[in-house]
């Protein structure tokens, strides 16, 4: 068998249904795999050890290769925070100031993105501010290259709300098969909103990081040669992964879980949904927890979102299999099996938080994505390392009109926003709260208002499709 068949999968869920639960919206191009692939829902969910710091207010992690168990009987080399993919997560504090020292024993230079992160711009993972591993010559390709020989660290103020971030290499014009390779991981912010609240927590707390692979026959990641035009679009796999095991199954109980939702690919889409039937509460978004709970039949979220949800198993009966599915490509993503019943004194508040209210606006500004020529721009520019689109003041917010020609997941450096309007039109009620990722759909005109806070100094917006970044879908902005 050369790989899983969608017709197999349905086979598996049992329910034909689900193709015709809508067109396959593409997002990019798909890579098959060259080895038999496994059975679904055999591998046991993995979860992501949780980072110990060296001190107080101070982690060390070192980016090297190493050799994994991801296709059963195989081994594959990834390029790992600490040899593991995920890398592990980081535990953060609100109000406690943080610094991570990232080590680079990889073959290639690295830059370190804390996504989402309210952060100084010397430690933002600025695409060419890298880190460059013992005896690297790197070649000085771009305007204002910084190299750190072996080491550098990453200062963290952690002034903001709790919050499911996430840290991924951020490198120029290799950052989709960096990240492809393995360099991401979950970072979690907490503070004491949160700790008031009575929502699932330790093993009933469970942060899921989905993304796509493709696989050679040897069990080694499948990518494209760098920048093939063939997958301008973006490079899709045909391997689910969740925290890097494919398909898994995770035992649950019939209890509240709290589920952790990132969307880790490089280019693929999904629309989340659990079957046989079910519901996700939505409490959080990118940025933090909302002011009230909102329930879904489905999610949809694009690379680099992230979605804050709880999931009651009490409404199954024990030794029900409950399957997250992705209703784009009528594929399944994994599943959870109701092993026990189990006393629940959690419960879903009617406030999780206090966001912050919303600004007035001081500009509006327009940021057009789209292709022109042979290259991925931003109002027409390909990616101009050090050059500004736009100067918004610190303490202000601004209207941010985002407008596309394909599927741009954009997302915007140190600013937190919230979705005003699409196409005119009131927003999604999967686009509540404050974010920092937006799914900016074909030839849709998305508003969105933009607050900066925090820093001085030069950020960036860019499309989170991975392969569009590296292919010059970037721009600079300069808080001032």
């Amino acid at each position: 068998m050369r790989a899983v068949s969608r017709r197999r999968f349905l086979g598996v869920l049992g329910g034909a249904g689900l193709a015709a639960a809508g067109c396959r919206e593409v997002a990019g191009q798909l890579l098959e795999s060259r080895l038999p692939l496994p059975e679904p829902f055999t591998v046991p969910l993995p979860i992501p050890e949780v980072a110990r710091p060296v001190r107080p207010g101070r982690y060390e992690v070192t980016q090297r290769v190493a050799k994994v168990e991801i296709i059963p009987g195989t081994r594959t080399e990834v390029w790992g925070y600490g040899g593991t993919f995920p890398g592990p997560t980081f535990e953060l504090r609100r109000g406690s100031r943080t610094t991570i020292g990232v080590r680079n024993e990889l073959p290639v230079p690295t830059s370190t993105h804390l996504h989402g992160g309210v952060n100084p711009p010397g430690s933002d993972g600025y695409p060419t501010d890298l880190v460059v591993p013992p005896g690297h010559h790197a070649h000085h390709g771009h305007p204002g290259e910084v190299l750190h020989q072996g080491a550098k660290d990453y200062h963290y103020p952690v002034d903001q709300r709790a919050a499911t971030l996430w840290y991924h290499d951020h490198r120029m014009d290799h950052t989709a098969p960096q990240v492809w390779r393995g360099l991401a991981g979950f970072a979690l912010v907490r503070d004491a909103e949160e700790d008031a609240l009575p929502l699932p927590g330790g093993e009933r707390e469970l942060p899921l990081l989905i993304c796509d692979r493709a696989f050679e026959e040897d069990g080694s990641f499948r990518y494209p040669r760098a920048h093939d035009a063939g997958y301008m679009e973006g490079v899709e796999g045909d391997v689910i992964l969740v925290n890097g095991a494919p398909w898994p199954v995770a035992e649950v109980s019939a209890t509240r879980h709290r589920l952790r939702l990132l969307n880790a690919s490089n280019a693929r889409r999904y629309r989340l949904r659990l079957t046989p039937g079910g519901r996700f509460t939505q409490i959080g978004s990118d940025a933090g927890l909302l002011a009230a709970p909102v329930t879904h039949d489905s999610i949809p979220i694009s690379p680099g979102e992230r979605y804050d949800v709880v999931v009651d198993f009490s409404a199954y009966s024990v030794g029900s299999a409950v399957t997250l599915v992705d209703a784009l490509a009528a594929l399944p993503i994994m599943r959870f099996v109701v092993a026990r019943r189990a006393a629940d004194d959690s419960a879903v508040p009617a406030r999780p938080a206090r966001p912050p209210e919303r600004p007035p606006a001081v500009a509006t500004r327009v940021f057009d994505f789209r292709r022109t020529g042979d290259v991925w721009t931003i109002n027409g520019h390909p990616y101009r390392p050090g050059v500004p689109l736009a100067r918004p003041r610190l303490g202000t917010a601004e209207v941010w009109r985002l407008t596309s020609d394909f599927h741009h997941p954009v997302h915007v450096h140190l600013a937190h926003f919230q979705v005003l309007a699409r196409n005119g039109r009131p927003p999604a009620a999967t686009d509540a709260g404050w974010k920092d990722t937006v799914d900016v759909r074909p030839y849709e005109v998305v508003d969105v208002l933009a607050r900066f806070e925090g820093h001085r100094g030069r950020y960036m917006l860019h499309c989170h499709n991975l392969e569009h970044e590296d292919m010059a879908m970037m721009a600079d902005f300069e808080v001032v």
